[in-house]
């Protein structure tokens, strides 16, 4: 995230000239100011429509002139302290510059503890890891949980599974725990989320993380657009055969695999374990193997009733989370 900081200044637009300050903010340049007549005025320029920088002087005074995307200009002149026009400058370059713009868009991917910040959660999961391991005989691995966070033009989106919320908000899929039958009542069920500016519970103890899959746009596209479309068998059973138990590693790595990255190359942090990674890919391998490569066919698992409080909702449409 870009840290906020702000510049006395003057800029023009059509016939009016604004005078305020220029906040650079996370994905952007935002000008705020009022003209001789107290209106006010308001631009807002993302650094991906920066073409280029230039710093001039007019009338006796230094002044900025933006190259923008569409054949647009914004000249903008500084009323602050000496240097300052210099210092916005570099910090423009500095955003808008090739490696820095590649980095406002990509895939991350998050490794969480099992039960981060809550004991009951983490103090089941080693007894469940413990069972495992005596019954196949090895060491115990400290267990995962993956979470994505995806960043494209339109803003910057967490994917995950959670429990049932009243929350309704970002949910575009949901399922079942433990049992069908179960699944009627609302402490029952799971949800999937695609959440604008959402927040990722205990991401202060991720380990090994974030690690960026891709920065490619189209990528960063198509994988939010899979959200959806997403398999929703019973969560904890492996209900699609694929020889592990279906929950929130399943839904990443399936995210994963169906965009088209290397997920084979993916691997929980050193010493660990993230059960359910597999079953995503095998039900992504099995899809994509029926229908071709490149194409996407019908889900392996939906639930029988729609989800009445989570209406399906195109990326940009999604509204985020609730106030």
């Amino acid at each position: 995230m870009v840290d906020p900081v702000s510049y006395a200044v003057t800029w023009a637009e059509d016939e009016a000239r604004f005078v305020g300050h220029a906040l650079i903010v996370d994905r952007g340049l935002r000008l705020e100011g009022r003209d001789a007549n107290a209106h006010v005025g308001r631009r807002s320029v993302r650094f991906d429509q920066i073409v280029s920088l230039e710093t001039r002087r007019t009338n006796g005074h230094r002044s900025l002139l933006l190259e923008l995307a569409g054949d647009d200009r914004l000249v903008v002149t500084s009323l602050d302290r000496p240097g300052s026009l210099g210092e916005l400058t570099d910090r423009l370059r500095l955003l808008t510059d090739r490696p820095q713009r590649r980095r406002m868009t990509g895939i991350d991917l998050y490794w969480l503890p099992l039960g981060a910040g809550g004991h009951s959660v983490r103090l089941n999961g080693r007894v469940y890891e413990a069972l495992v391991a005596w019954t196949e005989r090895r060491k115990r691995h400290d267990l995962y949980h993956a979470a994505l966070e995806v960043r494209v033009p339109e803003g910057r989106f967490v994917v995950e599974m959670t429990p049932n919320r009243a929350d309704a908000a970002a949910v575009v899929a949901d399922g079942a725990v433990g049992a069908r039958l179960a699944g009627r009542f609302r402490l029952f069920r799971y949800e999937v989320r695609r959440w604008r500016d959402g927040v990722i519970p205990d991401v202060a103890e991720a380990v090994e993380s974030p690690r960026l899959l891709s920065d490619d746009l189209d990528c960063a596209r198509r994988l939010l657009e899979l959200v959806p479309l997403v398999p929703t068998p019973i969560w904890g059973r492996d209900e699609l055969r694929t020889g592990e138990m279906w929950n929130s590693n399943s839904l990443v790595s399936w995210l994963i695999a169906r965009t088209g990255l290397d997920v084979e190359s993916i691997h929980p942090p050193r010493g660990g374990r993230a059960p359910g990674w597999r079953a995503g890919i095998v039900v992504a391998r099995r899809q994509r193997t029926a229908a071709g490569v490149g194409t996407f066919v019908t889900n392996e698992h939906r639930p029988r009733r729609p989800v009445a409080t989570a209406p399906r909702r195109s990326v940009s449409d999604d509204p985020g989370p609730r106030p």
